[in-house]
């Protein structure tokens, strides 16, 4: 799984383009919530499909 993806990243669905951007909000192993702008909250398999990172929580860029 990509190190980048943690809580408050921001991400996208590779082959749901239409879930629109998601933040994600857990991690727990292999597992990743991800709430999109689109689909609401999601549970994705780390290990089936590749998140795209799109960029950090943008609360941390203070």
């Amino acid at each position: 799984m990509d190190p980048f993806i943690e809580p408050g990243a921001l991400v996208r669905h590779p082959d749901r383009a239409d879930w629109g951007l998601g933040q994600v909000q857990s991690v727990v192993g292999r597992r990743v919530t991800v709430d999109f702008e689109e689909a609401g909250k999601q549970t994705i398999d780390a290990s089936v499909v590749r998140l795209i990172f799109v960029a950090d929580d943008p609360r941390d860029a203070r």
